[in-house]
């Protein structure tokens, strides 16, 4: 297939590159510095400079381009803020972004679009222990900061699944891990003696390597079903301690240091939501039976690259 891939050289994006390449299809990256052309161009594709963010300039950039296929994995996680506002330019990327690149589909043919969502879509709270599917309610608000991701999840969902003559599709990933994803984040934390963890007991979620997150996003491109979400999570969910001790392992970094939970909630509220108050646990069920797909790394010590737990 030819793919107009948005966000190719994040931390999903370079991996995803490399997998598009090496199942046969032809991509063109959209890439905001003309500097890192030569990141896709090494991974085998065409780059094409422009902002997800700039409707006119977009659609200017893909004009005369014909493609299948587009897939939305922007975020702008590197710019992010100590604290989640409205503004914030991924959760923009979820809205806007989203109503630009289904612009871009239809100027390039594209009858086909994956997006990115995530399983915090479910809502910011404690799940329980049962385990959440797609047939769960999503887009639950909760009343805390957290809201404005699950809002930006529904966004882009409800604007791919609603696009007439596109078959949507939708990735609701776990938490991410490996290269340039949260591990990276907090080891470097970690080596600044930053504190990044509350103390006590910490919420579960189900987290995801960015490798095989971006397997999932091509088999989903491929085979999955138009109008449908899928879960794209690793097997065992873990609690945010097991992550960032094994973060603290696999980095070598001082140990992590903890906070007190309520100031954790109030020096970084969405975190502090994240990591205390909001536990789910998560099924990859349905993107394995439809769409082929397994996670390599079942658990964070195998993506991390640690001894299995004895």
């Amino acid at each position: 297939m030819k793919v107009l891939l948005a966000g190719a050289t994040g931390a999903i994006g370079l991996p995803l590159l490399s997998a598009l390449e090496a199942a046969g299809h032809q991509v063109t990256a959209i890439i905001r510095d003309p500097a890192k052309g030569r990141l896709v161009a090494d991974r085998g594709a065409i780059a094409v400079v422009a902002d997800v963010m700039d409707r006119d300039g977009l659609l200017r950039a893909v004009d005369g381009r014909a493609v299948d296929v587009v897939m939305h994995q922007a975020t702008a996680l590197r710019g992010a803020r100590r604290t989640l506002r409205p503004d914030d330019p991924t959760l923009a990327l979820r809205g806007r972004g989203t109503a630009h690149l289904l612009e871009a589909a239809r100027v390039t043919g594209a009858r086909r679009f994956v997006t990115q969502s995530l399983i915090t879509g479910y809502g910011y709270r404690d799940h329980g222990s049962r385990v959440l599917t797609e047939d769960d309610v999503f887009g639950l608000r909760v009343g805390n900061v957290g809201d404005l991701v699950t809002d930006a999840s529904v966004a882009t969902e409800q604007q791919v699944f609603a696009a007439d003559g596109i078959e949507g599709i939708a990735l609701r990933y776990g938490m991410f891990y490996g290269r340039n994803a949260f591990s990276d984040m907090f080891a470097d934390l970690m080596r600044r003696r930053a504190p990044v963890l509350p103390r006590g007991r910490t919420a579960t979620t189900s987290f995801i390597h960015v490798e095989d997150a971006a397997a999932a996003a091509v088999a989903a491109m491929e085979r999955g079903r138009d109008g449908q979400a899928y879960n794209i999570v690793d097997d065992h969910p873990a609690s945010w301690r097991d992550f960032i001790t094994a973060v603290a392992r696999a980095h070598g970094t001082p140990r992590p240091l903890a906070l007190p939970r309520w100031m954790m909630r109030l020096a970084v509220p969405y975190l502090g939501h994240l990591m205390i108050d909001t536990s789910m646990r998560v099924s990859h069920a349905r993107a394995t039976r439809e769409l082929g797909w397994t996670p390599t790394y079942p658990d964070l010590r195998a993506g991390l690259g640690l001894a299995p737990s004895s």
